[in-house]
């Protein structure tokens, strides 16, 4: 052996300097890696001896120092890099081991230098001195229920209850009263912060948990924790210790659940806290310990007053319309949101044949049924019938399609609206946008919608649940509806429940991780299909759309998809396809023969490539692949040339593309994208084509143009 080692000696000389230190790295290489790994455990349980001293500090209302914070996330990501390493030590070929063994070593470095770093000698965390906090919720006056809000209020500002539950029957004003206390809270200085949480129904713990941590704004801190079930309980009990006293209000509530397993501590009188639940049974929050506040309806004086308030006083001026408007207001049952609807909907009527045409109309169908819910359905659907606008009507229906409690944008919604053809056919995007606009605000004028404000000040739109009950229960049976979202499925509906009547079916916000191989629905006239926010689904076997040739919107947003079947190619009527946010998306077949096809959203998918015959879409009017997760995309040249009734197009990150290809697109009303060179930005920025967008977007090398104005990039 020792007549060898010279020779390879005198080798690696005549082969240079760095070549003996590639070996060097190559024959330490197993004490490196042992090292490395040892380090990095030494520096993960300095990290949790710290997490440990600031989860003890957050019960006395500290908050962590900045500096803490940056160490913290700086120890995840070498945790993750070294676990890269490892992974790629598994995988590497005997001979590169000098290299990868030169990254080692000055990853132990790196690591020791962390450690270093992680010393704290005045401490983690920072006493704050809290401001009361909360959000300010729109609401409207409440009419009546002073016993329920005194009650309530009572109970809140004394020790004798620490859980309270607020029941009645469905849009009798719980929620209504329960806004009403939420701001009225926020000035008051016996409570460090006011939180509101809307539950609805299913109850979905995960859910539940980000929204409680989204609200006092430490959702990161759980988000570590989300694989774990017992950690993330653990995680947000520490995260509500820190608030300090606090109310927190759980509106709709559905099911009993134990607070300690979803992360809630009980509220005692050593504590300061509260907890408020709303809910329709009384036994739901009798189960849960709560000190019972029922809501009441009002009293007619009430309801007669309330009606007029939103009606308008002119009523009374109208000879013999008094008598017919109380017996209207009799039929509303004392029920705050079927008075304010019926009132809104009668708003500027003074035709006193008209309103006793309303009367007729209300009392015929309050008698034809039984039952407190299907009561309440049937006034409600009167103020759905006299919208007399087929068009309004199932933009309204469309809501009921997503999960009860779904915080709609403008935006999101007008789309959605017209992807379904709900807005007649218009010249330009633009018109179809202002129509639907038109839409939504008569949808919220009528109080069909309300319209809220989230914590960060942007405004979205709601169905209240007692309004998208009865929406599901008047659907016309040639609708054809199918909703079953945010229903804790793991699977489709099995083949019996997709009747060959089905027109819409919404699968939306359930844990669906598969369907069954070989499961092909006969649905000959389904025409939308909505499997958006299932994020365990993979995979769709060939089958699935065999069955429905007449499919035209198919929305597969946020979910797990990595490839769609080849079957896709063949539904030739599909006009609208959506797929934002499927990161793993990596396979679309060929769409050359969905000549129908007018939308196509790949925002945030994970493709690489742009699809096969996508050159061949010229009915394409919507393209976004903006925002692609991928750093490049490749694009057949001339692709944009073919698709001549573009309106939109959203092409900002990872690809770049010609001047003269978009300067073609005489429809385009949005852009947002990057020109390849200075040449082609030139050219389309000079065009006529520039001058008639209304929304744009438009990058070249370091500067940005965006609504008129020059912003040196970042």
């Amino acid at each position: 052996m020792e007549l060898l080692v010279e020779p390879i000696m005198e080798l690696v000389k005549c082969l240079g300097r760095s070549t003996c230190t590639n070996l060097g790295y190559h024959l330490n290489f197993d004490e490196a890696e042992s090292e490395l790994r040892r380090e990095l455990q030494v520096l993960i349980s300095r990290k949790e001896d710290i997490n440990l001293s600031i989860q003890s500090e957050a019960g006395r209302g500290n908050e962590v120092k900045h500096e803490v914070q940056c160490w913290l996330k700086l120890v995840q990501e070498t945790s993750n890099e070294v676990q890269a390493i490892q992974e790629k030590i598994q995988r590497v070929k005997w001979y590169s081991k000098g290299r990868l063994g030169k990254r080692v070593c000055k990853k132990i470095a790196v690591v020791k230098r962390i450690y270093e770093q992680g010393r704290f000698p005045d401490g983690f965390t920072l006493t704050i001195d809290r401001p009361r906090r909360g959000i300010k919720l729109p609401t409207e006056n409440v009419v009546g229920e002073d016993s329920a809000k005194e009650k309530i209020w009572g109970y809140l500002m004394g020790n004798e209850a620490r859980k309270i539950g607020v029941c009645g029957v469905g849009g009798v004003g719980k929620t209504t009263i329960m806004k009403y206390i939420n701001n009225e809270l926020l000035s008051v200085t016996n409570f460090d912060m006011v939180i509101w949480v809307t539950v609805s129904y299913p109850l979905n713990v995960i859910n539940l948990q980000k929204n409680i941590a989204h609200a006092v704004d430490d959702k990161e801190r759980l988000l570590e924790a989300e694989e774990d079930e017992v950690k993330r309980a653990a995680t947000l009990i520490s995260i509500m210790e820190g608030v300090g006293r606090y109310v927190l209000i759980l509106d709709d509530v559905w099911e009993v659940f134990s607070l300690i397993e979803v992360g809630i501590p009980e509220p005692t009188i050593q504590n300061g806290r509260k907890i408020v639940i709303t809910s329709r049974s009384i036994d739901l929050c009798q189960k849960m310990d709560c000190e019972i506040v029922k809501v009441e309806p009002l009293s007619f004086q009430e309801s007669f007053n309330l009606f007029l308030d939103k009606v308008g006083q002119y009523v009374l001026q109208i000879p013999d319309l008094e008598g017919i408007f109380k017996l209207i207001v009799e039929e509303c049952g004392g029920l705050p949101l079927a008075i304010v609807v019926i009132a809104e909907s009668m708003k500027g009527e003074d035709d006193v044949h008209v309103w006793k045409n309303a009367l007729t109309e209300l009392q015929e169908g309050v008698k034809s049924v039984t039952g407190s819910d299907q009561k309440i359905f049937k006034r409600l659907r009167f103020s759905y019938d006299r919208l007399n606008n087929f068009e309004i009507q199932s933009c309204f229906l469309y809501c009921s399609l997503f999960p009860e409690d779904y915080p709609f944008e403008r935006e999101e919604l007008v789309e959605g609206w017209i992807d379904e053809g709900l807005i007649d056919v218009l010249p330009s995007r633009k018109a179809a946008y202002e129509r639907g606009h038109a839409f939504l605000n008569m949808l919220v004028k009528k109080c069909l919608l309300e319209k809220t404000v989230t914590r960060h000040g942007d405004d979205v739109f709601k169905m209240h649940d007692v309004m998208r009950d009865m929406a599901i229960q008047s659907i016309d049976p040639e609708f054809g509806y199918m909703v079953k979202a945010s229903m804790k499925l793991t699977e489709v509906p099995e083949e019996h429940w997709w009747g060959n009547d089905l027109k819409k079916v919404s699968l939306a916000g359930n844990n669906i991780s598969k369907i069954p191989p070989g499961l092909s629905p006969k649905c000959p006239t389904l025409s939308t299909l909505i499997l958006s926010n299932n994020d365990n689904l993979s995979e769709i076997p060939e089958s699935f759309f065999e069955g429905m040739p007449e499919l035209k919107v198919l929305d597969l947003s946020e979910t797990g998809i990595e490839a769609l079947p080849n079957s896709i190619s063949n539904l030739e009527k599909l006009s609208s396809m959506r797929l934002r946010w499927c990161e793993r998306l990596r396979y679309l077949p060929s769409l050359a023969k969905l000549r129908a096809l007018k939308k196509l959203d790949l925002v945030g998918s994970g493709i690489k490539v742009v699809p096969q015959g996508m050159e061949k879409l010229t009915s394409l009017e919507y393209l976004d692949l903006g925002y692609n997760l991928e750093e490049s995309l490749e694009s057949p040249v001339g692709m944009l040339s073919n698709l001549s009734k573009l309106q939109y197009l959203s092409v900002y990150e990872g690809l770049e593309i010609k001047g003269e290809e978009v300067a073609g697109l005489k429809k385009l009303e949005t852009l947002e994208c990057e020109f390849d060179d200075i040449q082609g930005y030139n050219h389309f920025v000079n065009s006529q084509d520039f001058r008639i967008l209304t929304d744009y977007g438009i990058a070249q090398g370091k500067i940005i143009i965006l609504q008129e104005s020059l912003i040196l990039a970042e």
